[in-house]
Formats: structure tokens, sequence, C-alpha cells
């Protein structure tokens, strides 16, 4: 009972943080003011690297695996043979593994080398998913034994903290590409073009899961309709009952 008290601590200290980070400040409550402050990069061959590195670590972690580690997951829940369902858990826990570990060293290669005044959406963003990220691994340890009191309220947290790590570190990438853009004058259209395109692909997958098991749900209980009518008309006489006549 304590650890649940402590981990719902942590999640209320967690949402405090990230609306204290997305909470303007009198320094840029003007519009104008903020956009004077976000002087343009002067773009050396080494901030270049540096640039392309960071986005490539988040775009790997919350961009690629983590949405990765949730298919993965939905896709076991529809398995039937144990051996499988095993296979994909794994498969789920070193996805994200990796992928905590890639944004992490991101966010060591933003701090040591960028300008970290958090006076933008995308470094306050960036910084609350930071937090999140890591806290997500620690819920998924803390996992509730099958049958126990708080296994449903477990996987509700941790599926919604999952999902909204992916959507909210997805539109970071996005507002990421916009402020390399006009901080630096190049076009990345088109990487938005080539985000735009996995991330359909994946919201597709994961949307037409639940569609396709439905499908073949109802061709199974169409096959089973088909047999049980198929045994109705080969054998007649099973349809009624036989009386017998007592003497």
């Amino acid at each position: 009972m304590l650890l649940f008290k402590r981990k719902r601590l942590l999640l209320a200290s967690a949402c405090s943080v990230i609306l204290l980070l997305l909470t303007p400040t009198r320094g840029d409550s003007n519009p104008e003011q903020s956009y004077k402050v976000a002087q343009p990069l002067e773009l050396t061959p080494k901030l270049s690297l540096q640039l392309k590195l960071h986005a490539f670590l988040l775009w790997c972690s919350v961009g690629f695996l983590m949405p990765i580690g949730v298919l993965l997951i939905r896709v076991s829940s529809n398995v039937k043979s144990a051996k499988t369902v095993k296979l994909l858990f794994y498969c789920h826990v070193g996805s994200q593994i990796v992928a905590v570990v890639l944004a992490t060293a991101g966010a060591v290669l933003s701090i040591s080398n960028f300008e970290n005044a958090f006076n933008n959406t995308h470094q306050r963003i960036g910084l609350a998913l930071y937090g999140f990220i890591w806290l997500q691994p620690l819920i998924g340890f803390l996992r509730p034994d099958r049958g126990m009191r708080f296994r449903s309220a477990w996987y509700l947290t941790h599926w919604l903290l999952g999902i909204g790590i992916c959507v909210v570190g997805v539109a970071n990438v996005y507002i990421g590409l916009h402020t390399y853009q006009e901080r630096t004058g190049r076009s990345a259209r088109l990487w938005t073009v080539l985000l735009t395109v996995e991330v359909a692909a994946m919201a597709f997958v994961y949307l037409f899961q639940d569609r396709w098991n439905h499908v073949v749900r109802q061709e199974e209980a169409a096959a089973l309709g088909d047999e049980q009518s198929e045994g109705s008309t080969m054998y007649p006489a099973n349809d009624h009952k036989e009386v017998i006549v007592v003497p």
C-alpha cells in the first residue's frame, strides 16, 4: 500500500513540474520579446553535428522505439502462444530500456552543449519529457502480480503515461524541427515529411489491430455457424427426440 502511495506522489509531483515548466514567465509573456531573445544560430560544423545527433537520439527514443514498444505489448495481448507473449514482452522491455538510454544521452548532449534558458516551448516540453521518461521504467518495474488489487490501476497508469510520452514526444520532435528551421534558416521539410509518414504508419498499425481481431472473430463465428448448420443438415434425426414406450 505504501508503495502505491509513493507512486501516486511521484506522479503528482511530475504533473506539477510539467505545469510549472509550461507556465509562461514574466520574461517571455510578450511574444515579440521572446522572438527577440531567440537570436539566429551561427552554425559551426561542430554545432551542426551536435544538433543533428541530438535530433537523431530523440527521434530514435520517443519517435521510434517507444511507439514500437507500445505496438509490441499491444500485439502480445492478442497472442495465444505463451512463448510468443513472453518474447514480445521482453522485446517491449528491451526497446524501452534502449529508448531511455538514448533519451538520456540526448539530454546530456543538450545540457552540456546548447543554450538552456528554457524560454521556449521545445526546451520546456523536453525537460518535462525527460522526467516522465525516467519515471515510466520505475512504474514498469513496480508492476503488481496478476490478480492483485492494484493491478488494473497500475496497468491504466502505465498505459496512459506511455501513450502520453509517445504523443507529446513526437509533437516535441515536430516543434524541434520547426525551431531548428527558424533559428538556422535551413529547411527541415524533408525530415518533417518522413516523420509524418512514420507516425501515420504506426498509428495505422495501432488502430488496425483491433479491427483485424474483430474481423478474425467474425470469421471464426461464421465458420462455427456453418459447421453447426451442416451438422444439423447431415443428421436431421438428431433434432427429434425418440419416444420410448414403456409397457
